[in-house]
C-alpha cells in the first residue's frame, strides 16, 4: 500500500478488499449525482490498511431536497436496496428529516451496509465540520471523501472502546508528520479528552 498526503489530499493505491469494492461502488453514485458527503468512523482507519471487521460504513451527506433525494434513490436502486424502507419519499420525511439514519446494502444481501444520515448540528457543529472541511482520498483513482482527520482521531478515542482507540491510534502512528497537533488539541478539548489525548497520542 502507497500513501501520498499532499496539499490536503490524499493519494492511495491497495490492494482492494470487499468492503472497499462495496464503499467505492457507493460513492460512484454519490459523486455522479453530485451529493456532498463524508465517510466518518471506523471504515476510515480500515480504507488505510488497518486489519479488522467491519460490517458497516458511517456516511454524512448533505441536507437535499426530496426531488433530489428521490433521484438519488432510484440511482442507488440500481445496484443497492434500502433495507430501512423501499419507499423514498418514507425514507426522506419519516427517517432522514428526523435525524434518523436510513441503511443500504447490495441487494439481496445485508452485510456490508452502509448507514446514512443528513447532516446536524451536533455537539459544536462537528458533523458540520466534517461534511465541509472534509479530505479526499484518491482511492486507486477512485474519489472520496472522508473526515478531517485530526477530527476523526479525536472522536474515535472520544468513544473510549479498545477498538476504538486502537484505530485512533493507527491513523495517528501513519499520518503524525502531517497532522496539525495544535487542531487535534482542541478536538481535544471540545470532547473534554485532553487527558487521553496525552495518554495514547504522545
Amino acid at each position: 500500500m502507497e500513501i501520498e498526503f499532499k496539499n490536503n489530499k490524499i493519494k492511495l493505491e491497495k490492494e482492494l478488499n470487499d468492503l472497499d469494492k462495496f464503499v467505492i461502488d457507493f460513492t460512484s453514485i454519490l459523486n455522479k449525482e453530485q451529493v456532498i458527503y463524508v465517510i466518518v468512523s471506523g471504515y476510515v482507519s480500515i480504507l488505510f490498511g488497518r486489519n479488522r471487521a467491519s460490517e458497516d460504513i458511517d456516511l454524512i451527506i448533505e441536507k437535499i431536497d426530496l426531488k433530489k433525494f428521490q433521484a438519488l434513490f432510484k440511482e442507488l436502486n440500481r445496484a443497492f436496496e434500502c433495507i430501512t424502507t423501499e419507499d423514498p419519499k418514507k425514507a426522506y420525511q419519516e427517517y432522514l428529516l428526523n435525524h434518523t439514519s436510513i441503511r443500504f446494502s447490495y441487494k439481496g444481501k445485508y452485510i456490508p451496509n452502509v448507514e446514512v444520515k443528513f447532516i446536524t448540528k451536533g455537539l459544536n457543529q462537528l458533523d458540520l465540520l466534517s461534511l465541509t472541511e472534509r479530505i479526499e482520498v484518491q482511492v486507486n483513482h477512485h474519489a472520496l471523501f472522508i473526515s478531517p482527520l485530526e477530527l476523526q482521531i479525536a472522536f474515535k478515542v472520544s468513544l473510549g472502546s479498545e477498538k476504538d482507540i486502537e484505530d485512533a491510534v493507527y491513523l495517528y502512528e501513519i499520518f503524525k508528520d502531517k497532522l496539525d497537533k495544535s487542531l487535534l488539541r482542541e478536538f481535544g478539548r471540545k470532547f473534554n479528552i485532553v487527558d487521553k489525548i496525552g495518554k495514547y497520542l504522545p
